[in-house]
């Protein structure tokens, strides 16, 4: 048979409804649509939960009860590999302001280095010019970045207003006035730093930030808010997610499905061998026709999932969508090889042992 008339008789099985497209289009949809949707259901959870994580401060950590070198601390920001991102400052205790609006009140304030500031703000450029606050205390005194602010001391430049929620994190930063100094000004109490991801490395950093001999031997590391499990490993959460076996299960119904739509036409496929059709023309034709079906479904599966994980996704809406194409392809793989090594099956010595079952 010439390639058209292959290509022709493919069409028309399709159109006149003989290979029973619309429904092995509906099978290969659904499989993959659902067992794709709950690859990416998971993820996003995942995803949130991380996302979460890094709002929260869950995975910054501090040493405390020793006397900290600011400039090492500081410099723990270039620790990171180009995949990594840290951002590391040290504080101690200020003085207290009395702004001169609420002159019975004095508000706590706390001594920082340049990183501190980038950390709190998440911007290593971050505005170092002026004092940093809190919203509620910026909300409280009408303060918006570029106010300033009279205290007892004299006035004051607002350089920034950040985001302190209570979620359990350390509440001294929740209503206070954050002084950028520079790290060379003295020493400070504590070094905080923030990873992401963690490589398990900057716990060991951190107590390289002690000065040696300023009672630095009761120091000690602790998470900054400790409302969050401090062993959560984000990369083995993904590895060992119970949705990894997806396309594996994808590819098994992909497979029933395959074989199932060219054995019930087995009969049909032997009768042609024995018209005269060659094997090679027999199985071009069963490609074309499941390509079709099976091609437009595993497409229209993909875009779906692509929508919901743009939708859905808090952070990378392509890893979502990569977890999750997965299962749809590895369906329409299952589907196109199945039909074709069950084609291949099929000989026209087995004709009138089919039309005796038929």
């Amino acid at each position: 048979m010439r390639l058209g008339s292959v290509l022709s008789e493919a069409l028309r099985n399709i159109g006149s409804g003989v290979s029973r497209a619309f429904a092995m289009f509906l099978a290969v949809l659904l499989s993959g649509t659902l067992l794709g949707g709950y690859e990416a259901m998971t993820v996003i959870d995942l995803e949130s939960q991380a996302v979460q994580r890094i709002n929260a401060y869950a995975d910054v950590n501090a040493i405390v009860g020793g006397t900290v070198d600011g400039t090492a601390c500081d410099r723990l920001s270039d620790a990171g590999d180009g995949m990594t991102g840290t951002l590391a400052g040290a504080m101690r205790a200020g003085k207290q302001v009395v702004p001169l609006a609420t002159p019975g009140k004095d508000i706590s304030s706390y001594d920082v280095t340049p990183g501190m500031i980038r950390l709190i703000a998440g911007n290593a450029k971050a505005d170092v010019s002026g004092v940093w606050v809190p919203r509620d205390v910026a909300k409280d005194f009408g303060l918006a970045v570029g106010s300033a602010l009279q205290t007892r001391e004299g006035t004051t430049r607002v350089a920034g207003v950040f985001d302190w929620s209570n979620d359990g994190r350390d509440t001294r930063f929740a209503y206070a006035f954050i002084v950028p100094v520079s790290a060379s000004a003295s020493t400070f109490d504590e070094c905080w730093v923030k990873q992401w991801p963690v490589d398990g490395q900057m716990e060991n950093l951190l107590y390289a930030t002690l000065v040696a001999g300023s009672g630095s031997s009761n120091a000690g590391v602790t998470q900054v808010n400790k409302g969050f499990d401090a062993h959560y490993d984000a990369r083995a959460s993904y590895v060992n997610r119970s949705t990894r076996w997806m396309p594996w299960v994808g590819l098994a119904i992909g497979v029933l499905v395959g074989v199932f739509g060219v054995r019930r036409r087995r009969l049909e496929y032997a009768g042609a061998l024995h018209s005269g059709q060659s094997k090679g023309a027999q199985l071009l034709g069963i490609g074309v026709e499941t390509g079709v079906w099976a091609g437009l479904a595993t497409f229209a599966s993909c875009a779906l999932l692509l929508a919901y994980a743009v939708r859905m996704s808090r952070s990378d809406w392509a890893a979502v969508l990569a977890a999750a194409v997965r299962t749809p392809l590895a369906v329409f793989a299952g589907v196109m090889v199945a039909s074709l090594f069950a084609g291949l099956l099929i000989r026209e010595s087995q004709l009138f042992r089919f039309f005796k079952k038929r």
